[in-house]
């Protein structure tokens, strides 16, 4: 059998009683290294589980799923990812080519950042569509992300933004050369996110938000070092939220009076975020 595994969050102890059951019994133990990151590395999950694990990229995932389901229908395969299972659609892929093969799947869920994201103290009943924003570069800006967002605010629905990550990527070059050289890793930032965010509403001009609407910006969820700092996207620009992985939250219309209560101990400036929540945050 193929068993999906989420590992929760932060670190090598948030996998479930029961996914570490699996991990100890499976032949092969592979861990999905692209779509999200672990705040540990690899060798302490290993003496953790007592067990090798295989680093899969994105190249073995996408290309290479068949090596991943080898001998899955005579022996146990875990397949570890972090947070839930199914919080990426790549995922969804690996268990439609298991089932072709007629290799049974089974689903081990845990914790995600799109429920863990509650503890900002913003209510999951007034969450929208879920974003994704990727590095900018001086030639290629997508703003179709800007679009889902704008959907969220006329509903006044909170928008949870993911940041992008770069791992084992290449350069343009040496992809033109056929050079199997990687880049550093690269993490965004909740600064690099609320910087890009105020440039596309400076091109699209919208009024979908602007330097003083008022967002969250979360670093390390579920860690014993987890943070969480309020403010208006002027301010986020400016933030040092320390080491990756970040996400931010930008505000809807509707928030609560309870969430803003929650919320404000984490500000940056509680002068700056009561003059932002006047300007028209809390109305149905």
């Amino acid at each position: 059998m193929l068993y999906l595994v989420g590992l929760g969050l932060a670190d090598e102890k948030d996998i479930t009683v029961r996914g570490l059951e699996v991990v100890k019994s499976a032949s092969r133990v592979y861990l999905e290294a692209y779509t999200s990151i672990l705040l540990v590395e690899k060798e302490k999950l290993e003496a953790y589980y007592g067990r090798p694990v295989i680093v899969a990229d994105r190249e073995l995932v996408e290309s290479g799923s068949d090596d991943i389901l080898e001998n899955a229908k005579d022996v146990d395969v875990a397949f570890l990812v972090v947070g839930d299972p199914f919080g990426a659609t790549t995922h969804t892929d690996l268990v439609l080519r298991a089932r072709e093969l007629g290799i049974p799947t089974r689903t081990i869920p845990n914790a995600s950042i799109l429920s863990a994201i509650g503890c900002t103290g913003l209510q999951l009943y007034n969450f929208g569509q879920t974003v994704s924003m990727v590095f900018f570069t001086e030639t290629w800006k997508p703003s179709s992300y800007y679009d889902r967002v704008k959907e969220n605010a006329q509903l006044g629905l909170h928008t949870l933004v993911l940041l992008d990550i770069k791992v084992k990527e290449q350069s343009l070059e040496n992809m033109a050369r056929g050079r199997k050289i990687y880049e550093p890793p690269r993490y965004m930032t909740v600064a690099q996110c609320a910087s890009q965010m105020l440039e596309t509403e400076e091109e699209r001009q919208e009024g979908v938000y602007g330097p003083d609407s008022l967002a969250i910006g979360a670093a390390r969820v579920g860690a014993p070092d987890q943070k969480l700092v309020a403010g208006t996207l002027k301010e986020l620009a400016e933030v040092d939220m320390g080491r990756p992985l970040h996400s931010l939250v930008l505000l809807g219309k509707r928030a609560h009076d309870l969430e803003r209560d929650y919320i404000e101990q984490f500000a940056v400036n509680k002068e700056t975020f009561h003059a932002a929540w006047k300007q028209g945050y809390g109305h149905t």
